[in-house]
């Protein structure tokens, strides 16, 4: 990506096709803790000009060409993410190992993405790729404990903040940031209320109930892509190696949340209360399987097989979208 691209924006014509096709993987990789939407545009080859829009628009400079590109990326994810929230959550709640073996290799697809950007790989690149993995490992290490008050607007917006800029961000996942948060699925499912309220049952007032989660979180968002997608084109522009080899440390790092073999065990204080009152009646913290505490299990050499082959199909995955964008300029 030469700097003469960045700071001149995006050129004549929108690729609307390749737009739409990027929002559409941009919205479901938000929806998969692991993999970057920002990788996922930089495969379809629109990375370049969704930066550049952004930054226009943030700016307040209106460009028919800035508004098209966001708008069709934009609403391309928001389609994505309104449509699979419900489904996403569900597989994870229930397949879990699966989804995160698949979600380890849809990580690891970004890595030759990224190590193409970095080439040739100096000391600079270097020190970021060191600094990018330190910042995963110390994430990791450090997450917030149950005594965080999760559900908090405050924290909602945070996680807006965090999730969005990491949205944009070649490398690092935003699902998998509100994953080490913990609302990674309070905020799907939150999502999916509010569409089967207004889809299936016509009920705006029940819509309105998930306020205090999705208001907090679509203004952290906003204030999340405008802010890194300015700070993201500037440092391109000054510091290009070193800011593309934090990028690789970013994803490389990530893969430290992603252990698949863990399960859901149900508190024994909550099992109970449904044995005593009955499901419907012992609503409450704990009750729903979606707050369950994880724990780790060993794998049968099957399963450690299945994980492996299904890192590869992940793997796969983002490496087909890159050729998907094949055509575009070799540093894009």
């Amino acid at each position: 990506m030469s700097k003469d691209e960045v700071q001149h924006g995006i050129p004549e014509g929108v690729p609307v096709v390749r737009c739409v096709a990027g929002g559409v993987f941009m919205g479901l990789a938000n929806l998969v803790p692991g993999i970057s939407g920002g990788t996922m545009l930089l495969a379809a080859g629109v990375y370049r000009r969704f930066i550049g829009a952004v930054s226009e628009l943030s700016t307040l400079r209106f460009r028919a060409g800035s508004i098209a590109v966001v708008a069709l990326i934009g609403l391309a994810a928001l389609g994505a993410i309104g449509g699979l929230a419900g489904t996403m959550k569900m597989l994870v709640i229930e397949h879990r190992w699966v989804m995160y073996s698949l979600f380890i290799g849809l990580t690891l697809g970004g890595v030759p993405i990224l190590h193409k950007l970095a080439r040739p790989i100096d000391a600079r690149a270097v020190a970021g790729t060191v600094l990018g993995l330190a910042l995963m490992v110390g994430m990791f290490v450090f997450s917030p404990d149950e005594t965080v008050h999760r559900h908090s607007m405050g924290f909602m917006f945070a996680a807006g903040v965090l999730g969005a800029s990491a949205m944009i961000l070649p490398g690092i996942s935003g699902a998998y940031l509100l994953i080490l948060l913990g609302v990674y699925v309070p905020i799907l499912a939150s999502v999916d209320r509010v569409k089967g309220a207004v889809i299936y049952g016509g009920d705006i007032a029940a819509a309105l109930q998930e306020w205090r989660v999705v208001v907090p979180v679509g203004i952290g968002v906003v204030v999340g892509i405008a802010g890194v997608s300015n700070l993201l084109k500037w440092l391109l522009l000054k510091h290009e190696k070193v800011t593309v080899g934090f990028l690789l440390g970013l994803v490389v790092g990530s893969v430290l949340g992603l252990w698949p073999f863990k399960v859901a065990v149900q508190p024994a204080e909550t099992a109970l209360l449904e044995e005593t009152l009955g499901r419907e009646v012992a609503a409450g913290p704990g009750v729903n399987k979606d707050e369950w505490p994880l724990e780790p299990f060993t794998p049968g050499a099957a399963q450690i097989a299945a994980s492996i082959g299904l890192i590869g199909v992940g793997f796969a995955m983002t490496m087909g979208v890159a050729w998907i964008g094949r055509e575009k300029p070799k540093r894009d």
